[in-house]
């Protein structure tokens, strides 16, 4: 990671620690880390996919809602935190990189640092059983 407030750099600790899967990001959205309980679902490893601006991870699982339709990324929990700085949960199927289908709950929030400074948004996310 580039040079990050000391929130996010704590933030990430505490999601490597994390059971359930986690994606981080700074506050234009960009992916900063997902630990390795996300890297089952997502089908990849951080260290193969990198950091990612949110144009891309917004698109790259093929989010669809549950009729199956695509989902703009506008819709996505994490999107929605990123843009307005408020908690947000979803439910929505992705495709992994490895092509496995996951139906996954998905809530998110910001992470705000000392003098009420925006800082990024964390989501963690679960698959559902259909």
């Amino acid at each position: 990671m580039a040079t990050n407030e000391l929130e996010i750099i704590l933030t990430q600790q505490f999601a490597d620690c994390l059971s359930l899967p986690v994606f981080l990001t700074d506050p234009k959205g960009n992916l900063l880390f997902y630990n390795e309980p996300a890297e089952e679902i997502l089908g990849r490893r951080y260290e193969e996919t990198g950091a990612l601006p949110v144009e891309k991870w917004a698109v790259i699982f093929k989010p669809k809602d549950a009729s199956g339709n695509p989902l703009p990324p506008s819709d996505l929990p994490l999107v929605k935190t990123i843009n307005n700085h408020q908690p947000a949960h979803g439910s929505f199927w992705i495709e992994s990189l490895n092509g496995k289908k996951f139906y996954l709950s998905v809530t998110s929030f910001p992470i705000i640092g000392r003098a009420n400074r925006y800082l990024g948004a964390m989501a963690v996310f679960w698959q559902e059983k259909t």
